[in-house]
């Protein structure tokens, strides 16, 4: 049985598809990240995913129930953690895990354990009678991770966890996630504008744009995919003979001082540089091989990148604030 199984899965709003009949298998007991500019769809599929809203057509399965047909049974094997911090400040770390053990219904004995479990695992023991409003903006965060966990979910889903914070949370925040997956079992369904974060941390990712996937596989099967990678030159000298040599080795961009060539294998290709260098007589002061990144291959399917689509980005929100008017 998989994690997560859509199948045509489509949502519209005023005749206009923000998802767009997408088909995509999540194995059990795998990280997921699902990638796109803003605008694209993520935040409409999670949400459909969640239960939070109801598709236009097509199906979703999610921990082996319908998300439309049988939402209950859904919200009681997922784990969700949104991208805004929704913990009480108020209140202390404790008391909002035992406030959220309640409306999970959970028993006291039960959620009493699992809350003393989550702390531990997200190292907020020291501080969980302390209210948040003395915590950092990570150590919220990793509350908000714990809250996703308490009910021991088959599946968490995480919205661009660790947007805003700095590289050293963002990484304690990973170890987090990856302990979760290694010692429970538990799959993640990860949306991240973080291409790091998802090679780093995923299994498998799929790419989409305008409501549809335009790519799926393992971070390096992708990266494998797009081929060659980047040769990055700087020439003591330009010679007009040396950048025609260059250019029959793949694309070249730069003033002739500072050059890229984007080359099909940049292996075979950087002898040839140093060769073509030594018979122009130029000085190469530097040359430096660049394989392709998630990065690459995100612009690849996508012609932009993620901070391109500030339109977009209005738009859905606008969608968003209409659902939850």
């Amino acid at each position: 049985m998989h994690a997560i199984e859509t199948e045509s899965l489509t949502k519209s709003f005023g005749g206009e598809n923000a998802v767009d009949g997408i088909t995509m298998r999540v194995e059990d007991g795998e990280i997921f990240g699902f990638l796109g500019p803003n605008g694209a769809g993520k935040s409409t599929t999670m949400m459909m995913l969640t239960t939070l809203l109801r598709p236009t057509s097509g199906r979703a399965m999610v921990a082996g129930f319908d998300a439309a047909r049988d939402p209950k049974s859904v919200r009681r094997h997922i784990g969700y953690v949104q991208q805004d911090i929704t913990a009480d400040e108020y209140l202390t770390g404790r008391e909002n895990l035992v406030l959220q053990s309640r409306l999970c219904h959970m028993e006291k004995h039960e959620a009493a354990r699992r809350i003393d479990e989550v702390l531990s695992l997200v190292e907020l023991e020291d501080r969980q009678n302390d209210p948040v409003v003395s915590y950092s903006g990570g150590m919220r965060k990793r509350l908000d991770i714990a809250g996703g966990l308490l009910n021991s979910p088959r599946v968490l889903f995480l919205d661009e966890p660790t947007v805003g914070l700095d590289i050293q949370t963002r990484t304690r925040l990973w170890g987090y996630i990856k302990r979760t997956h290694s010692e429970a079992g538990t799959s993640v369904f990860l949306t991240t504008h973080y291409m790091e974060e998802a090679d780093r941390l995923c299994d498998r990712v799929a790419i989409i744009d305008s409501g549809s996937i335009r790519a799926s596989g393992s971070p390096s099967e992708l990266k494998e995919g797009l081929g060659g990678g980047s040769i990055s030159v700087s020439a003591g000298s330009r010679s007009e003979g040396f950048l025609a040599e260059l250019g029959s080795l793949g694309e070249v961009s730069g003033d002739g001082l500072e050059v890229r060539i984007r080359v099909g294998d940049g292996t075979a290709a950087m002898p040839k540089v140093f060769e073509a260098a030594a018979r122009h007589g130029v000085r190469l002061e530097s040359a430096s091989l660049e394989r392709p990144t998630l990065d690459d291959v995100f612009i690849s399917h996508t012609g932009r990148g993620m901070r391109d689509a500030g339109f977009n980005r209005r738009r859905e929100h606008a969608r968003m604030r209409r659902i939850r008017a």
